[in-house]
């Protein structure tokens, strides 16, 4: 019992903190004048993977790779299967093109890159380095984009748009003004509770590993993964339920893109690790292949239609019930 309530009660302190933590940065932002582009596309765009990010540097830290690169992973495979998937069985996503021909290629030539890199060499603090580095051109390139007289919407910029809507708060202008003291300690207070939460979750993860003699790796794959996309999983849906299925698109590319460059490259930087054996033989090959059928199913007449998003939860189902039996 205790072991479960260490995992539920890290997840919903990661989903508040993440929410107190984004809510008053942007507030702090806002005051200093920040654009709301900027906000929207780094703020905004990467504090929904608040979550993601804490858990899998604490778990790092921890020594549990199994967990820190599970869940890099299986928050992939859930957002292109489960969220992706059940997104479609709401409403058919519609793509853009060119969401599709320039971030799509960008999501799956970053999966390449870290299943290739995984069973060869430890992720160390350069590689860390590079893929930052590669988010923070990625993260210029939409700015750019965005900012020409006609704007180019990518993913990085749906990414942010779809916590906005869903989160009124978070929209441009929402708190230009008023004292910067309030919102600052909401964005440490909300800092504090992410990390704590992720110190629950992470700890949680560890001891139900070893009380039931599951891998940490399977644990971090699944329980850790779903519960961290949980952001992912809102911003979504209310995005489908709204009929801006290429929102709902966007942001899960967006999301996979910081997950790989962000998530891993900080990981790697802060805490160098070995991908665990399994992930690197297994998982990674499977999560570049699930990532080739979205592209196949976004091509096909430039959506992917509900029975799509079946086949796609189904097969969500099949990998979960793989890694389990």
């Amino acid at each position: 019992m205790a072991v479960w309530l260490m995992l539920v009660g890290g997840l919903i302190l990661l989903v508040i903190g993440g929410e107190l933590l984004v809510r008053g940065a942007v507030q702090v932002a806002e005051r200093l004048g920040v654009s709301p582009l900027v906000i929207g596309l780094t703020l905004v765009g990467f504090g929904t993977s608040a979550p993601e990010l804490v858990t899998s540097v604490q778990a790092a830290l921890n020594n549990s790779p199994g967990i820190a690169f599970g869940n890099v992973v299986g928050s992939n495979m859930t957002n292109l299967l489960l969220i992706l998937g059940t997104s479609a069985l709401v409403t058919p996503i519609l793509v853009q093109t060119s969401a599709l021909r320039r971030d799509a290629v960008i999501m799956v030539g970053a999966a390449v890159v870290f299943a290739v890199l995984s069973p060869l060499l430890p992720l160390g603090r350069l590689i860390g380095l590079a893929f930052v580095g590669a988010l923070g051109f990625y993260i210029y390139m939409a700015f750019r984009r965005e900012s020409a007289a006609v704007p180019d919407h990518g993913a990085a910029y749906d990414k942010g748009l779809a916590a906005q809507e869903t989160d009124p708060a978070l929209a441009p202008g929402a708190s230009a003004s008023g004292s910067m003291i309030p919102s600052l300690l909401i964005a440490i207070a909300g800092l504090g509770i992410v990390v704590f939460g992720g110190y629950l979750l992470v700890n949680g993860a560890v001891s139900l590993a070893r009380s039931f003699g599951i891998s940490e790796t399977v644990i971090g794959l699944t329980i850790v993964a779903v519960g961290t996309s949980l952001p992912e999983l809102v911003t979504s849906l209310v995005a489908a339920i709204r009929r801006e299925a290429d929102v709902a698109f966007g942001n899960i590319i967006g999301s996979n893109i910081y997950n790989i460059l962000g998530i891993a490259g900080v990981t790697a930087l802060i805490a160098p690790s070995q991908v665990p054996p399994q992930i690197a033989s297994f998982d990674n090959i499977v999560m570049v292949a699930v990532s080739l059928l979205v592209v196949a199913f976004a091509y096909t007449g430039r959506r992917i239609a509900r029975w799509e998003g079946a086949v796609l939860v189904a097969g969500y189902a099949g990998y979960v019930w793989w890694l389990w039996v």
